[in-house]
C-alpha cells in the first residue's frame, strides 16, 4: 500500500483510483472474495470457503490477507458456501460491519452457515483422532456455532433493483443472477478522480438458460469494469432444454435400476437437490418413472428445502416442489441413526446426499458403503472442482481413499451436466455481450485455467482481448478510467499462483499409495513384491 496515497473523501480532485484485490476464485472456482478500496473505505464482495486440493483448503485456516477490522461492509452475491463460508471467520476476526444480501440469501445462510460449522467440527474431530494416533498436532475448527450466531446478526437484507449506500460514497444495487434462490449480480458505483464515478458489475454466479426454479439473469449495460465468472467457459450445452434434462435423468435412473442396487446422487443441498426433486416428481407423475423410494440424506437439504418452500411463490415450478415434499415415496433423514440405517435398506432406491463434490457430509458414508458394489450407480449432476473426491471419481479412478479407507470402484459412474447452476460458454458470452459497452476491462474469475482461457477466446469480438484480465490469487489492480493497472508492490500470493485449480502433492501421494497397493496385490508372489519394495526404497534413498 506504500505506493499510493490514502484515499481521500474531501473533493473529487483528491480522490485516488479505486483498487480491486482478488483474494479468492482467481484461476480457480472456490473461495470467492474480492476486496474493493475506494473513497477511503474497504468493502468485500463475498467471503467464501476454499475447496479442492488440500493446499487450497489450508487457506481457510490462515489469517486473512487483510485486516478484518478495517473492512467496512460485505456484499454477498449468494448463499453457496464457496461464496459465504468464511463470513463467520471474518466476524470472529473483528469485522463488525453490515453484510448486505437479498432476503432469500439471508434465509439460506441461516441454515447453511450453521451446517458449515457443524461439518467443520465433525471433520476436525475425525482428523484430530487420526493426528493423535500418528503423533501429529491437533487443529481447531475455523469457527464454531457461536461465531455463526454473531455473524448472522450482521446481515442486512436488500431488495433487487434498489440503490443503497454501502459505505462512504460507494453505493450498490442487486440484480437477479438466475443461479440460486436469492442469487444476485452486484452493480457498484464508487467515487473516482474526475466527474464520473467508476461503474463496476460483479457477476456472481450466472445461471444457465432453462434453469428449473430461477428466472433468467438480468443486469444493465455500460460499465467501466465487469468481473465475470467463467466456471463453464469451456462447455457448450447445445440444444439443452428442460425436456432434454428430464430425458437424461430418466435414462440415468432406468440404467441404474437393479433390485439389489442403489442410485447415489451427490448433490449440493441448496437448489440442486430441490431441482432434482421437482424433475423426479414430474417424471413419476407422468408415468415415465416408477415411484421408487427417494431419500434426501442431508439435514441441510431438509432445512434448505423448508426455506425453498417458504419462497415457493418466487420460484418457477414452486407448486411442483410443494407437491414433491408431500409425496409418499420421498422421505428425509435427519438423525445420524436414520442415515446409518440406509446401509441396511433393501431393494432399489435413490439417495440424494451432500456434498455435491463429495468433500464432506453423508455422501462419503454412502460412497464407502456402495462404491465397491457393481449394482450401484453414482450420478454426478454438477461441477466437480479439481482435487475433490467427486472429480477423482468422474475422471475414472479405479480405487479411492475415503476417510483413510481404501475403496475399490466397481459402481457405474455417470454424469449429467444439465443440472449445473452455471451458464455455459455461449451463455456467458451472451450475458457479457448484453452488459456492453465495457469501457476499461473485464476480469475473468471463478474458473479453472482451461475454462478461463476458453471463455477469453469466445469473447473475441465482444471485448478487446487486451482488455481482458486473468488475475492471480491476491493480485491487485488500480481501476483507472481507461484500464486496469497492476499494483506491483502488493504482497505475494499466499500459495504458488499456479496451484489453485490443480491437483497438489497430497492428491499425488494418495494416488501413488493406491497404485503401489494395487501393484503389490497383483504381483506374482512375495518374491516379486520384495523386488518392488526394494526398488521403491532405493528410489527414495537416491532422492535424499
Amino acid at each position: 500500500m506504500d505506493d499510493h496515497p490514502a484515499l481521500q473523501t474531501e473533493g473529487r480532485d483528491t480522490l485516488a483510483e479505486p483498487v480491486l484485490r482478488f483474494h479468492g476464485a482467481a484461476r480457480a472456482v472456490t473461495g470467492s472474495c474480492y476486496e474493493l478500496e475506494a473513497d477511503g473505505r474497504r468493502i468485500l464482495i463475498d467471503c467464501g470457503l476454499f475447496q479442492g486440493s488440500k493446499a487450497e483448503k489450508e487457506l481457510n485456516y490462515r489469517d486473512f490477507p487483510f485486516d478484518p477490522k478495517g473492512i467496512d461492509a460485505v456484499l454477498l452475491t449468494h448463499a453457496h458456501i464457496d461464496h459465504s463460508g468464511l463470513l463467520p471467520k471474518l466476524t470472529k476476526a473483528g469485522f463488525a460491519g453490515p453484510i448486505f444480501a437479498s432476503r432469500a440469501t439471508e434465509d439460506l445462510c441461516t441454515v447453511m452457515l450453521p451446517d458449515s460449522a457443524y461439518i467443520q467440527d465433525t471433520e476436525v474431530a475425525h482428523l484430530n483422532r487420526r493426528n493423535k494416533r500418528r503423533g501429529r498436532r491437533t487443529v481447531v475448527p475455523i469457527y464454531d456455532g457461536a461465531d455463526v450466531v454473531n455473524c448472522l446478526k450482521q446481515f442486512a437484507p436488500v431488495a433487487l433493483g434498489d440503490w443503497f449506500t454501502v459505505a462512504g460514497g460507494i453505493r450498490a444495487r442487486y440484480w437477479n443472477a438466475g443461479h440460486l434462490l436469492g442469487s444476485a449480480s452486484i452493480e457498484l458505483e464508487c467515487p473516482a478522480p474526475g466527474e464520473r464515478p467508476r461503474r463496476l458489475l460483479f457477476s456472481g454466479d450466472i445461471g444457465p438458460e432453462h434453469k428449473l426454479l430461477q428466472a433468467d439473469p438480468s443486469a444493465p449495460s455500460g460499465f467501466d469494469y465487469v468481473i465475470c465468472e467463467s466456471t463453464y467457459g469451456d462447455r457448450d450445452r447445445e440444444g439443452a432444454s428442460e425436456a432434454d434434462r428430464r430425458r437424461l435423468l430418466r435414462e440415468a435412473v432406468e440404467a441404474a435400476l437393479d433390485p439389489d442396487g442403489a442410485l447415489l446422487i451427490p448433490s449440493f443441498a441448496v437448489e440442486r437437490t430441490q431441482e432434482l426433486l421437482v424433475d423426479l416428481q414430474i417424471l413419476i407423475e407422468s408415468g415415465d418413472l416408477p415411484a421408487v423410494p427417494i431419500i434426501i440424506d442431508s439435514p441441510l437439504a431438509t432445512r434448505a428445502t423448508g426455506v425453498f418452500a417458504r419462497h415457493a411463490r418466487e420460484l418457477d415450478h414452486g407448486e411442483i416442489l410443494s407437491r414433491a415434499l408431500t409425496s409418499p415415496n420421498i422421505r428425509f433423514t435427519e438423525s445420524a441413526e436414520e442415515s446409518k440405517a440406509l446401509d441396511r435398506l433393501k431393494g432399489f432406491h435413490i439417495v440424494i446426499a451432500a456434498s455435491g463434490m463429495c468433500e464432506a457430509g453423508r455422501i462419503r458414508h454412502r460412497l464407502r458403503n456402495w462404491l465397491w458394489r457393481p449394482q450401484a450407480t453414482v450420478l454426478f449432476v454438477g461441477f466437480q472442482a479439481q482435487g475433490t473426491l467427486g472429480r477423482i471419481l468422474r475422471d475414472g479412478a479405479s480405487t479411492v481413499r475415503i476417510q483413510g479407507d481404501e475403496v475399490i470402484v466397481r459402481a457405474k459412474i455417470r454424469a449429467i451436466d444439465l443440472y449445473s447452476g452455471h451458464a455455459d460458454g455461449p451463455e456467458l458470452r451472451e450475458w457479457l455481450s448484453e452488459r456492453c459497452p465495457v469501457a476499461a476491462g473485464v476480469f475473468l474469475v471463478h474458473g479453472e485455467v482451461e475454462a478461463i482461457d476458453a471463455l477469453k477466446a469466445r469473447l473475441t469480438g465482444v471485448v478487446a482481448q487486451e482488455r481482458i484480465v486473468i488475475p492471480q490469487l491476491d493480485a491487485a489492480f488500480r481501476l483507472t478510467a481507461r484500464s486496469a493497472v497492476p499494483v506491483s508492490s502488493e504482497p505475494a500470493s499466499r500459495i504458488d499462483p499456479d496451484q489453485p485449480g490443480h491437483l497438489d502433492w497430497h492428491n499425488e501421494v494418495s494416488r501413488l499409495l493406491l497404485d503401489i497397493n494395487e501393484r503389490l496385490e497383483n504381483a506374482a508372489g512375495d518374491k516379486a513384491r520384495g523386488v518392488m519394495i526394494r526398488k521403491l526404497r532405493r528410489a527414495m534413498s537416491e532422492a535424499d
